[in-house]
């Protein structure tokens, strides 16, 4: 029997890039005419290879989703065969997710939203290069409510300069007075090329701490669990996303969109990052790929242990081999992964390290 079958779209556009994105974004306008249309046909090439296979999940991802008119929602998801109860979400910034965009996703097929809050405080949205203001969210979900949304998340950033302990409690309180079924909290990573890394070089603003991110993950675990918004992956809280809950478990997807990123049977491709070079290829009839690669059955392995050791339901010690198991044990005995069970969980301080015991399970 065949995984499910995730369709992610990558909208690039931007009306402002953030200093902290190393995305593949534009705030250029070029190759934002008949954008949609090629995401259509690029899915209709999809369908060709897929044959009759229907996506349980869609995700709209970027860059700024938001910016998409309806109607060019409606026809990128006209080009998808949909599961019976498929998942569909498209990431929304407060900003441009007004009422008229919201109750014309929601007639496009859009079924849950996913805001992107970052912080309940205004100086630290503007160290984030945010342009909307704190209130501007609860507006935005209140418009989500009344145009027929009932799944909706928030997504949170931690450790920007400038924040502190009771900024960062004051914006997770305030995420959940919206009451979403699910919370994404991220700590900030200064990722090299960005205008944050530069200004991180340049001694203009410093870098993230290492003590102040663990305490603002454990406060935010803390403040989530009791809320009833129990952690199901190490930055994810609340009623689990399928879709990317499929990345974690190495199922299929096929991902549209300029840089969009797609796995299928052990193959991963990806395709080229400009949108123009890409809209040429996929109206051409050509496949938009810029490059691939046939993943061995070490690297899948490597993979699921990497990726599922980060889920709350914890991994199977199968995946390991025999050096694995052995280095599970005393990660327990370290208070890393939880004592008993058949499955290897992480325990708090395990998922503050959660790349290292990775790292050591798959010696």
């Amino acid at each position: 029997m065949a995984s499910p079958l995730g369709i992610y779209v990558h909208v690039p556009f931007c009306a402002v890039r953030c200093g902290y994105c190393d995305f593949n974004t534009y705030v250029s306008t070029q190759g934002r005419n008949g954008f949609a249309g090629a995401v259509a046909q690029e899915l209709e090439q999809a369908r060709a290879q897929l044959g009759d296979r229907p996506a349980d999940t869609v995700f709209i991802g970027g860059g700024t989703p938001s910016l998409l008119d309806p109607a060019e929602l409606r026809e990128i998801l006209e080009a998808i065969h949909l599961a019976p109860g498929a998942e569909v979400t498209s990431e929304a910034n407060p900003e441009s997710a007004t009422r008229d965009w919201l109750q014309g996703a929601r007639e496009a097929g859009i079924n849950r939203i996913s805001f992107g809050m970052q912080s309940a405080r205004e100086h630290v949205l503007a160290a984030l290069d945010r342009m909307h203001t704190p209130g501007r969210v609860a507006e935005a979900v209140a418009d989500a409510r009344a145009a027929g949304f009932d799944r909706f998340s928030v997504d949170l950033i931690y450790g920007a300069h400038g924040e502190t302990d009771a900024d960062w409690e004051a914006s997770v309180r305030a995420a959940l007075a919206l009451e979403p079924e699910h919370v994404s909290a991220y700590a900030l990573v200064v990722e090299p090329g960005t205008r944050l890394h530069a200004r991180v070089r340049a001694r203009e603003v410093p870098a993230p701490d290492d003590d102040a991110l663990a305490r603002r993950y454990e406060l935010a675990d803390d403040l989530l669990g009791a809320a009833g918004l129990p952690w199901y992956e190490i930055s994810n809280w609340g009623e689990p996303c399928r879709h990317n809950v499929g990345y974690w478990r190495g199922y299929d997807w096929w991902g549209a969109g300029p840089g969009a990123h797609s796995h299928l049977d052990g193959t991963r491709w990806w395709n080229l990052r400009r949108p123009l070079a890409w809209a040429a290829r996929v109206r051409n009839g050509a496949s938009p790929a810029a490059g691939n690669e046939r993943l061995n059955a070490e690297t899948r392995r490597f993979e699921r242990v990497m990726l599922g050791v980060r889920l709350a339901e914890g991994l199977d010690p199968a995946e390991l081999d025999d050096a694995g198991r052995a280095e599970a044990e005393r990660l327990r005995a370290e208070g890393l992964l939880d004592e008993g069970g058949p499955y290897l969980t992480l325990t708090r301080r395990g998922r503050l390290l959660a790349d290292a015991v990775a790292r050591r399970l798959t010696p």
